[in-house]
């Protein structure tokens, strides 16, 4: 593919996952000889298994203790993991060019109040006029300040805060579909001459018990201890596992990568989204159309970072569709490794993506049973993301030559 002045390139990368911190460690999973052990709680919420955080030092990236306080964890993970991705594009320390970077973040909502949820419900056990009952607990029991820092946009704000990110900002909200818009928000700027460099991605909190609860009121979790992705069946539950995860990207135009001499992981060839009714074989011909642009690559040296919530009837689909529309290629269920991550899926994906290609890895399988081997170095990624509830979204990348 010929180069352009406007091509979207990758040029930092800020992941955290239940593996650990940062884009060596992530480097060093995809380049191993070994498939990667995978990391899982499965006691502290019991039934449900849980990838978690791992350790992390939150000063390395958030250095005011006020800053940490007055953020939740799923805040604290997206402003620590952006701060990695302006780290590893060696933007961090420069002003200007953060004063002029476009940001577009994937979030959800704030983190609830577990102890006033559990009042109002045991107290709805009680009485019947459940109406009332709501109105007054949420007048007494609820502090404002709770909601107000919750905002789904304030991650967006304490990055801008933290690291003195201060061109334009947006966010987007929905789940998978969330993460999908704002990384395809952001190829498409820059494609178009709008921006020139763009720190865009997500976190997800998956310890919360409220989060759990969601997933499990569509009975979509697995329930008991860790299966691998492909191999999850459903009398082990829904065929979820949620995961803590931080990722975020900084795209660049490859002029303004090249004019300041940037190592460049990868090139975003092509991004799209969609969304709609998946019955009759709707959802593939949505995957078929923003796949095409894959179809002349080498299976031998592609693969296939699939998103894949788990979902037992989602998952068996968009394998097969896989396996129909690019035979050959090795894939690689990302979220069999480290957990789903919602918001942050989408973009946890392309993250993988860039450091394998920027690292020419033969990627090891995450669930050795069901994973082909890769037989040559990955100069082509397909990322796929489709939605637990709705959303899809393909992207396709290359390696620089």
């Amino acid at each position: 593919m010929m180069k352009s002045a406007n091509d979207v390139v990758i040029t930092g990368v800020g992941i955290v996952t239940s593996q650990g911190v940062g884009a060596q460690l992530h480097t060093d999973l995809v380049t191993a000889s070994t498939s990667p052990v995978v990391r899982v709680e499965t006691e502290r919420f019991a039934p449900y298994p849980v990838h978690p955080l791992p350790e992390i030092d939150w000063s390395q990236q958030i250095t005011k203790r006020g800053d940490q306080r007055q953020m939740e964890n799923w805040q604290r993970l997206g402003v620590f993991s952006a701060g990695l991705a302006l780290d590893d594009a060696g933007f961090k320390d420069d002003l200007e060019a953060c004063g002029s970077m476009d940001m577009i973040v994937a979030a959800g909502g704030g983190e609830r109040d577990i102890k006033v949820d559990s009042l109002i419900v045991d107290e709805a056990l009680k009485r019947n006029d459940r109406e009332q009952l709501l109105n007054e607990k949420l007048t007494t029991e609820l502090r404002p300040t709770l909601f107000l820092a919750q905002l789904s946009n304030l991650l967006a704000g304490n990055i801008s805060i933290v690291h003195k990110v201060t061109g334009s900002s947006r966010t987007f909200m929905g789940e998978e579909a969330a993460g999908i818009s704002a990384i395809e928000t952001a190829f498409a700027r820059i494609k178009a001459g709008q921006s020139t460099h763009t720190l865009v991605g997500g976190a997800f909190s998956a310890e919360r018990l409220d989060m759990i609860l969601l997933i499990e009121a569509v009975q979509g979790h697995v329930v008991g201890d860790w299966q691998p992705l492909w191999s999850r069946k459903p009398q082990n539950g829904g065929g979820m596992i949620l995961g803590s995860v931080g990722a975020f990207l900084v795209l660049e135009s490859r002029q303004h990568a090249e004019a300041r001499n940037a190592r460049i992981y990868a090139t975003i060839d092509a991004i799209g989204g969609d969304r709609g009714n998946r019955a009759d074989g709707r959802m593939e011909a949505r995957l078929a159309q923003l796949a095409a642009p894959a179809g002349a690559a080498d299976p031998r040296s592609t693969v296939v970072f699939s998103g894949t919530t788990g979902f037992h009837d989602l998952a068996a689909r968009e394998k097969a569709f896989l396996e129909n529309q690019l035979p050959g290629v090795a894939v690689r269920a990302y979220g069999g490794l480290v957990g789903h991550g919602l918001e942050a899926q989408f973009p946890l994906g392309l993250a993988f993506a860039a450091l394998s290609l920027g690292a020419a890895a033969k990627v090891p399988p995450f669930d050795p049973a069901c994973e082909a081997s890769l037989s040559e170095p990955v100069k082509t990624a397909i990322v796929t993301t489709v939605g637990h509830a709705r959303g899809e979204g393909i992207a396709i990348l290359s390696a620089e030559v």
